[in-house]
């Protein structure tokens, strides 16, 4: 008996510490390989990261607040004005070590990534107080819904959604950063403002800008052709065509860094040399993010206090939108990269790494947190799975989520040490990286995919992707509400199979809850009891799962009036479940058997009885 407490124990201990799963098998080849590939994704993760932060609208200005937190020319807007893109950094360790703990999947990165970015603008108003409240109860949300084990949620987004979506904030996150291509300032942040306005401030745009924007794509999009062109490695290759090849993969994984690094080099010899040819990044806060509390309020220079509950309120639908997304984003890159390499994840688990909250089992297991709470700590804004830098850690071989460790220490080793190098980042070559990083999202085959498989799906694709342009919150919304609406009509109005066997047979494909009554009703009535003439029915109930008290209520009714018109109303095929539904609510001659063929046996031998002794006693005679 101790012995099985104790294996139960273990079970329960790596259930929520996965690193003890992995952890006692470590040895140095997968720490060659960890380090190869935490190496690799840092160097991806860090130009990202920053790139990210103007995406969730942190470069703050003052026509994106909302009226209750408007701010004037003061020195606390001069202050986030230039320290704005470390936010991208702070935001992109915490998750690396987190994981490394309670995830379970060797492949997943978590950080900003450009969907999230994408939905934060629209909320934090370019405001970092806000945005590090919403990451806090963002991970809070994300908390209670594991806790009430409300993960099912994200079942009723459906696949046409988050294609519809992807699509829409691909392009809008696409062409957002054109305007730093073009060097172009004072763009709106509404999609088709910014379109407008930038097609109209096109003769302004600065020639560097362009020239290194365009150079920087064209090397971004050369080197994702020639990794795209390589073939699987062969052993029996020289050894110098190995070598090329692995030259040519390194140079390809890490040409975000390069081209940063090399378009800061470009930046930096412009700016000594007196010639201001491009739009930099600017001034950044330097050294590593304070570990303390979030702040729960905020005092503007005019002196006005936004409380809490202020912030909550501007927050609005991100406290719904954000959470669900971030999850669904998560554990959708975790599945897929799992099914591809061959492992399985534990999805509740994975929410539990995902957003910190505290975990506390029957066996009173030790409290852990997870990434986004914790990440509220170090004024990261929330975070969630990466696709991009996720493909590169699987590619790249990595073994354990120990790699995520290495990820880590290289961001803060940029914030520690190569802050000040970031003012001479030009916007271009960032603009550069997440046009590239967001151009494989814009799947355009989806549409044709669902117009041959099913054109109905068409319908909320079309209206997630085509809201998205508006407010991508409300392109979601919209899509799920379409989606449900779908879900109802199809819950409200199954296909009942009718037939004709002397009686009527009406089969049902679904289960029998409240939304299909009167349709249920309906049928019974045209193909039964209005009938002409009236005949006696079997209701089919096979494929019935489920049934409510709404239901049972109305077959109550239809039982009674079979009853006043001399008609039988037998069930066939019945579920133990149902069966033990409709026994328990005392049907009047209620009559039920195994099969359709044993009801048509009874109503035959029910009608050949009532044939004979409805006779006239002279007939009988």
């Amino acid at each position: 008996m101790e012995a099985l407490t104790g294996i139960r124990w273990n079970a329960a201990l790596r259930s929520c510490f996965p690193i003890l799963s992995w952890l006692p098998r470590y040895n140095l080849t997968c720490a060659r390989m960890d380090v190869i590939a935490g190496v690799t994704v840092g160097l991806t993760a860090v130009p990202q990261a920053l790139a990210y932060a103007e995406v969730a609208g942190l470069p703050v200005q003052v026509r994106t607040f909302t009226s209750s937190h408007t701010l004037s020319l003061g020195k606390v807007f001069l202050r986030r004005c230039f320290f704005v893109f470390q936010y991208g950094l702070y935001s992109a360790f915490m998750g690396c070590f987190i994981y490394c703990i309670f995830g379970t999947s060797k492949d997943i990165t978590l950080g900003p990534t450009a969907i999230m970015s994408l939905l934060c603008s629209g909320y934090i108003g370019g405001d970092p107080v806000f945005a590090v409240v919403l990451t806090l109860l963002c991970g809070v949300i994300q908390a209670g819904m594991a806790l009430l084990r409300l993960g099912f949620l994200l079942d009723f987004i459906s696949y046409p959604v988050i294609k519809g979506f992807t699509c829409a904030a691909a392009v809008t996150i696409g062409f957002g950063q054109v305007k730093n291509i073009l060097g172009l300032k004072e763009i709106p942040q509404q999609f088709f403002l910014q379109v407008y306005y930038t097609f109209h401030k096109i003769p302004e745009a600065r020639v560097g800008d362009v020239i290194l924007g365009l150079c920087c794509l064209f090397f971004l999009i050369m080197m994702t052709l020639m990794k795209n062109t390589l073939g699987p490695a062969e052993d029996e290759a020289p050894s110098l065509v190995r070598s090329a090849r692995g030259l040519v993969w390194s140079i390809a994984t890490i040409r975000n860094a390069l081209v940063v690094v090399a378009a800061t080099a470009v930046a930096y010899s412009s700016e000594v040399t007196g010639h201001h040819f491009f739009s930099l990044t600017g001034k950044t806060a330097k050294g590593l993010p304070p570990f303390k509390a979030p702040p729960l309020s905020e005092t503007l220079a005019n002196g006005t206090v936004i409380t809490f509950s202020d912030i909550a309120k501007d927050l609005g639908g991100g406290l719904a939108v954000i959470p669900l997304m971030g999850v669904l984003e998560s554990i959708a890159i975790a599945k897929a990269f799992g099914s591809q390499n061959n492992y399985r994840i534990d999805a509740n688990q994975e929410l539990f790494a995902i957003e910190y909250k505290w975990v506390v089992s029957h066996h009173n297991d030790v409290p852990a947190g997870l990434t986004n709470i914790m990440g509220s700590f170090v004024s990261a804004y929330p975070v969630t799975g990466s696709f991009g830098r996720t493909a590169v850690n699987s590619q790249t071989g990595v073994r354990t989520p120990a790699g995520g460790i290495v990820t880590g220490v290289i961001v803060l080793l940029s914030l520690a040490f190569l802050m000040p190098l970031f003012f001479f980042i030009p916007k271009a070559s960032l603009a550069a990286v997440i046009i590239c990083a967001v151009s494989p999202m814009m799947d355009f085959r989806v549409p044709v995919q669902l117009w041959r498989v099913k054109r109905l799906d068409l319908v909320p694709f079309l209206v997630t992707f085509l809201v998205s342009f508006w407010e991508v919150q409300y392109g979601i919304v919209g899509g799920v509400a379409v989606s449900a609406l779908m879900l109802l009509y199809i819950m409200a109005r199954p296909k009942v199979k009718v037939s004709d066997h002397g009686v009527a047979v009406l089969e049902l494909d679904s289960g029998l809850n409240f939304p299909v009554t009167e349709h249920l009703s309906r049928l019974v009535y045209t193909h039964s009891l209005h009938a002409s003439p009236p005949r006696c029915l079997v209701l089919d109930c096979c494929h019935v799962s489920s049934i409510d008290f709404t239901v049972v209520h109305e077959l109550n009714e239809l039982l009674k009036q079979f009853q006043l018109t001399g008609l039988s109303l037998i069930f066939a095929g019945l579920k133990p479940s149902v069966l033990k539904v409709l026994l328990t609510a005392d049907l009047p001659v209620f009559r039920h058997t195994d099969s359709v063929d044993e009801a048509l046996q009874l109503l035959t031998g029910i009608i050949h009885y009532d044939q004979q002794f409805s006779q006239p006693i002279t007939d009988q005679i």
